[in-house]
């Protein structure tokens, strides 16, 4: 019997990327900064990678409110890009935006982004669950790392990004999450196009880490 048949969709998309996460998670970067061995600086250009996925999250989910498929998923309570510029006005100043450019990886990573909402709203899916999640997740270490290694306060600017001020129960909208993606409008097939799409987003996750390592080598 089909498995997709059987097994609610959002179990097959975590089990299916179980391994790309897990790369993207073990990464030297982002070991190096978890681990407190990197300065503040390095922080600040993960940050500003961020904000060039978000920004095409967020800019793509304008056009998707209405969509059958990635409708459901646009919630508000979920942006993060002006949270993001906030952070980076706190590390940055004012004038943040003043020759920011994209790695490579991060342009690459946001322009598969802006492809999928324009083109493909269940492929948008697989990147705003591999992004949302892993922030109510995941990022809370990310979170708790800046508070304790750079001093930022808990709350404040700095970490705004990884602060859900409107979802006071992480749990309870993980789970509500979940049982959107076990019931979104899509059948199996393209299910499991979702679920290779999944893995190219945690793919093109470890890649801007693979970038951000070269740039910020861990001395020896």
């Amino acid at each position: 019997m089909d498995s997709t048949a059987t097994t609610p969709f959002s179990t097959l998309i975590r089990t299916a990327s179980h391994e790309q996460h897990t790369e993207a998670e073990s990464s030297t970067f982002m070991g190096d900064m978890l681990g407190g061995r990197l300065g503040v600086e390095a922080y600040t250009r993960y940050t500003e990678q961020l904000w060039f996925v978000y920004r095409a999250l967020e800019d793509g989910a304008q056009s998707l409110r209405e969509d059958p498929v990635a409708g459901p998923f646009i919630q508000p309570e979920l942006m993060r890009a002006g949270e993001l510029e906030r952070d980076l006005t706190h590390l940055r100043g004012e004038g943040w935006r003043e020759g920011l450019e994209p790695l490579p990886a991060t342009a690459a990573y946001a322009a598969r982004v802006a492809e999928c909402a324009r083109e493909w709203p269940a492929g948008y899916i697989a990147h705003h669950y591999t992004r949302y999640l892993g922030d109510l997740s995941g990022g809370q270490i990310i979170r708790g790392t800046a508070e304790k290694t750079w001093g930022f306060d808990r709350k404040g600017d700095g970490v705004r990004f990884y602060v859900f001020e409107q979802i006071p129960n992480p749990a309870a909208f993980k789970r509500d999450y979940r049982e959107l993606l076990d019931a979104v409008n899509a059948d199996d097939l393209e299910k499991q196009r979702v679920m290779d799409e999944c893995k190219r987003a945690f793919a093109l996750n470890t890649a801007v880490f693979r970038e951000l390592g070269e740039v910020f080598p861990l001395s020896a």
